[in-house]
């Protein structure tokens, strides 16, 4: 008897169908951390702001617990159950996605987005181990599953502009949140339940045995390119909306529109971790990060000194390589870690890095309003610039032991 596609395991031994809603998790993951930024100018319109400046600040409590929240979520996701933290988050997201659309202040929502964060950060440390946990060419399926993270960023720009402009920026929360629940109730139907906790299990072990030494210096590096790199992926994408708006000022002034260009960058841009994913699983990862770490520099520059078109431009060649930069510490994870150990490693490595990010979410408004954008964009060329010297850093694999399965 054949057994229907959606149930056949894949590469990683999941049914299809579970794997598929692990990569819709991470496009609602994604998604809902932004659209507050996308809405933020009519939300603060609504509250009585002179400013979409004035009101950003207030959402760097879902930034800050997007980092804090990984390490007891990853913690969990090994000791408890992968699956039964993944239902969580689905329904936490659109649970709290309701609550958002209910607020009437600046401080409740701050209250009901730090809640959104808290459950937002679940998935990194616990949806893609769980995606990865058997599979034979993680590189790959990291690709993939960045592909749909970031498309979850298209679609919020996209969105959350349509709705905004029809239905008022509650229902940009609204939508998504039903769908969330929705998700997870599909979620909870198609995928096993474990049999014991990843902690538990035999097998898994890491493509790459480093010494201890080694593997505490790669750890480090691990952490401190995943705090640049998700500076300048916490400041593009919530700044991105503001800073197109300013580039087509008195060209292109219609939300939607704006927020389809938005979507058509993004979209591209996604490809990228397709292409890297790839190449992760045939290339040394050294050279690999070093070359898109650099080659960021001079668009982030490009970007400070173009309008319309040209910013256009600019902003898509920006985002290919910071999103093509994002699979590189999922699949050290992968490479170096077994994965009884692989939601723990990951919830500290983002607790660190987006705990110290979330920074530039708090910045981003008051930095735009004293600077501009041009001199915050050479900032962020700087830190792109410091990523490439941090990746040098990084040691080689010449003398460590590699398996050839997992």
């Amino acid at each position: 008897m054949s057994v229907p596609a959606s149930e056949r395991p894949d590469s990683g031994g999941l049914p299809r169908a579970a794997s598929l809603m692990l990569n819709a998790g991470h496009a609602i993951d994604h998604m809902f951390l932004l659209i507050f930024a996308t809405a933020v100018t009519s939300i603060a319109i609504d509250f009585g702001f002179s400013s979409w400046t004035d009101l950003m600040p207030y959402s760097v409590g879902a930034f800050a617990l997007f980092g804090l929240g990984a390490l007891p979520a990853g913690r969990l996701g090994d000791l408890w159950g992968r699956r039964n933290m993944m239902i969580i988050f689905f329904a936490g997201m659109g649970a709290s996605a309701l609550l958002v659309a209910l607020t009437h202040n600046a401080w409740q929502l701050a209250a009901a987005l730090t809640l959104l964060g808290a459950f937002a950060s679940i998935y990194h440390p616990v949806g893609i181990p769980m995606l990865v946990q058997s599979t034979t060419n993680p590189g790959a399926v990291i690709g993939i599953n960045g592909l749909a993270g970031n498309l979850g960023i298209a679609i919020a720009a996209l969105m959350t502009g349509l709705l905004v402009k029809w239905l008022g920026w509650r229902a940009a929360f609204v939508v998504p949140g039903i769908v969330a629940i929705a998700c997870g109730i599909f979620f909870m139907l198609v995928c096993p339940r474990e049999t014991e906790a990843p902690s538990r299990r035999t097998g898994g072990k890491a493509k790459v045995v480093l010494s201890p030494a080694m593997l505490v210096r790669t750890f480090a590096v691990m952490t401190a390119t995943a705090v640049a790199s998700s500076l300048l992926f916490n400041f593009t994408t919530n700044g991105n909306a503001q800073l197109l708006a300013e580039g087509f000022l008195g060209m292109i002034e219609d939300p939607a529109t704006l927020g389809a260009m938005l979507a058509a960058i993004y979209a591209v841009a996604s490809l990228a971790q397709i292409v890297v994913g790839r190449m992760i699983d045939r290339m040394p990862f050294k050279p690999l990060q070093l070359w898109l770490s650099v080659v960021q520099i001079p668009f982030f520059i490009l970007a400070a000194h173009t309008q319309s078109w040209g910013l256009f431009l600019a902003l898509l060649l920006v985002m290919v390589f910071v999103f093509g930069s994002i699979p590189f510490t999922d699949a050290m994870i992968v490479r170096y870690v077994d994965d009884r150990l692989r939601s723990r490693v990951a919830g500290m490595r983002l607790t660190v890095a987006f705990g110290i990010s979330s920074i530039s979410v708090w910045l981003l408004g008051p930095m735009v309003k004293g600077m501009g954008f041009a001199a915050a964009l050479w900032i962020m060329a700087g830190i792109a610039m410091i990523r490439a010297a941090i990746v040098l850093l990084l040691p080689d694999e010449t003398s460590a032991t590699t398996h050839t399965g997992t």
